[in-house]
C-alpha cells in the first residue's frame, strides 16, 4: 500500500472523513529500518506526526493548528477558558472545569487538540469522554503530552 493513501486513510478513519485533505503536499516521511513501517511526518523539516504501533497518530500542536480547518476536526478538539491557558500552555493537564467546549468525538484515550481562541496550545490524550467531560466539573480531562511551550518553533503559531 502506498504509504501517503496510508496516512490519509488513517487521518480519515481517526478524525472524520475528509479531514486527510488539509495534509500539506510536500511531506517526508521517516522509515523504521527493521519493519519498513512509517515512524515521523515532517514538513518543512517541522514534525507533523508521528504513527503509533497500535495504528494510531500522535499529532503535533503545528499539524493541529493545520487540520483545525477543517471543520469536522473541530469535533475532535477541547476548548478551555483563559484561566486555565497558561498551565496548559505549559504542558500541564486540561481539569473539566476549565472546559468550555468539547467536540463530540472526543473518546477516552483518543488525541485531543486543546484550543484557546481558535488557537491549539496542546496536544493531548482524553482521559474521559465527550459525555463525561460536560457532565463533571472536577477531574482530568485531557493529559497534556505536547505543548507550545515545550515545542520552540511553534511559538510563532
Amino acid at each position: 500500500m502506498d504509504h501517503i493513501l496510508k496516512l490519509h486513510n488513517s487521518l480519515n478513519a481517526l478524525f472524520g472523513s475528509g479531514v486527510s485533505k488539509h495534509l500539506p503536499k510536500d511531506i517526508e516521511m521517516t522509515f523504521s529500518r527493521k519493519t519498513g513501517r512509517i515512524r515521523t511526518v515532517l514538513h518543512k523539516g517541522k514534525l507533523l506526526c508521528t504513527l503509533r504501533i497500535d495504528g494510531g497518530l500522535a499529532i503535533s500542536p503545528y499539524f493541529a493548528q493545520m487540520l483545525l480547518k477543517s471543520k469536522i476536526f473541530r469535533e475532535n478538539c477541547v476548548e478551555i477558558n483563559k484561566d486555565a491557558e497558561p498551565f496548559v500552555r505549559e504542558g500541564r493537564s486540561v481539569f473539566c472545569k476549565h472546559v468550555t467546549k468539547c467536540g463530540k468525538n472526543v473518546r477516552i484515550s483518543s488525541d485531543t487538540p486543546v484550543l484557546f481562541q481558535n488557537k491549539v496550545i496542546a496536544v493531548g490524550r482524553a482521559v474521559l469522554s465527550y459525555e463525561m467531560i460536560s457532565d463533571f466539573d472536577r477531574g482530568v480531562a485531557v493529559k497534556v503530552r505536547d505543548s507550545l511551550k515545550s515545542r520552540k518553533e511553534e511559538k510563532e503559531l
